[in-house]
């Protein structure tokens, strides 16, 4: 085994790693009860330790590093500041080979130089652990990275990149895919459903803006173009735009609720091993209220755990009330789904085969993520008032469902509805 291939197996075993973190710790299973572990870390605390873990890649990275990478453009062996007054050595050459100021740095990747040599050191084993068949590629980690998120954030086509940093149509193509198969593939826990005390959390914060209780997310379904067609995703969110659930791969023309039942998210639901904490029971209202997910419309069906608006609601009612409680966390769906569109390579139609879309929204997804972790908001985009949440017409209604599920739904709406008049 060679020493590139070497760096790939313990970046790979790092990664389990922390998912095997996750399975261990007293808070990680679905069905937990909140109360049997006092002292389990919360979601932060799990995050910074799984950060501790996987910086640890460095030294899978040293392993590599018995010769340096350089790109073969001339221009890289001067390398240019960030600003007048503090130079990132190991972003010199993409730097060199785009902008020179940060303004432009975060319009090319959509994230600040900091947050580059993070994500840089932390990809940086699995990044030059592989070439194409024939010569080595010679760059550098940072380059590589630098080429796939110029991609992602810009959109620009394969020629357009190979000219900006000077390397062939082939190589960009190739150093673009290899970062969505690396992000894809070995940091999808970026983007996981919480556990039972993450969404203890998840639901409090959502009761603290809008009086709703138990309240576990915003649910969606968003189409993409992919040449002559469309992909959709399916996206769950919090009300900091954190995506805690993501399904891509159905073609465009599915409706929401077909798209919804299709998943394993659907399926884990109602055979009961997510959103299975006991309902609470709150004060002025009959019916405890189980944990829930809020579709952003009524292209969604009516349930015990999915919630949507009253059609029509009489003025000054509950109802009326309620609906627009639901508008406030329907604000995150909004905002994360313009913020995924808002990368380039997502904004337009992708000129790629459907696999390889499914793959450039899924790295993009986890990018979000992770630039929320860092708390870098460069990606987020708050010009949500041009979006339309039902995408022209490609969504059509399907009331497949069956009547007795649509009168639990009614009875938890109902008692929500009571809720939210109370909190007002």
């Amino acid at each position: 085994m060679d020493s590139r291939q070497l760096a790939a197996l313990l970046s790979s075993l790092i990664s389990q790693l922390t998912l095997l973190i996750l399975l261990l710790y007293p808070s990680s299973p679905i069905s937990s009860n909140s109360d049997s572990h006092p002292h389990s870390p919360d979601f932060h605390t799990l995050f910074s330790l799984l950060h501790h873990f996987l910086s640890s890649s460095d030294v899978a990275a040293t392993i590599c590093r018995k010769r340096r990478r350089t790109h073969v453009s001339d221009h890289d062996s001067d390398p240019e500041s960030l600003s007048g007054h503090s130079k990132l050595g190991r972003l010199a050459r993409v730097n060199s080979a785009l902008v020179k100021d940060p303004g432009s740095f975060r319009a090319f990747f959509k994230m600040t130089p900091s947050t580059f040599e993070w994500l840089s050191g932390l990809l940086e084993p699995l990044l030059e652990c592989r070439d194409p068949v024939g010569p080595p590629l010679n760059l550098s980690a940072e380059l590589r990275l630098g080429i796939g998120l110029y991609r992602l954030s810009t959109g620009s086509d394969y020629s357009e990149i190979a000219h900006r940093f000077g390397v062939t149509d082939r190589v960009a193509k190739f150093c673009s895919k290899q970062l969505c198969r690396v992000l894809c593939t070995n940091f999808r826990f970026w983007v996981g459903f919480p556990n039972s005390l993450e969404l203890d959390s998840v639901s409090q914060k959502f009761e603290n803006i809008t009086g709703l209780p138990n309240c576990c997310g915003v649910i969606s379904c968003t189409r993409f173009k992919v040449k002559e067609e469309s992909i959709a995703a399916q996206i769950v969110v919090d009300s900091s735009c954190r995506i805690l659930s993501i399904v891509v791969g159905f073609h465009g023309d599915k409706s929401n609720t077909r798209v919804l039942r299709s998943t394993s998210l659907f399926k884990d639901i109602q055979g009961g091993k997510l959103l299975n904490s006991n309902p609470n029971q709150i004060g002025g209202v009959n019916n405890p209220i189980p944990q829930y997910l809020v579709g952003t419309n009524n292209e969604y069906p009516l349930l015990p755990w999915l919630m949507i608006p009253y059609n029509d609601p009489i003025p000054g009612s509950n109802e009326e009330r309620f609906n627009a409680a639901l508008e406030v966390p329907r604000i995150s769906m909004f905002k994360t789904v313009a913020s995924l569109k808002n990368w380039g390579i997502l904004s337009k139609p992708i000129q790629e085969e459907f696999r390889n879309a499914v793959a450039y929204v899924g790295a993009c997804a986890i990018l979000h993520n992770a630039l929320l972790l860092r708390e870098d908001y460069s990606g987020l985009c708050d010009q949500i008032e041009d979006y339309e949440l039902i995408d022209h017409g490609l969504i059509h209604r399907d009331c497949s469902i069956m009547e007795d599920i649509n009168i639990h739904g009614c009875v938890v709406r109902s008692a929500l509805a009571t809720k939210v008049n109370n909190f007002q």
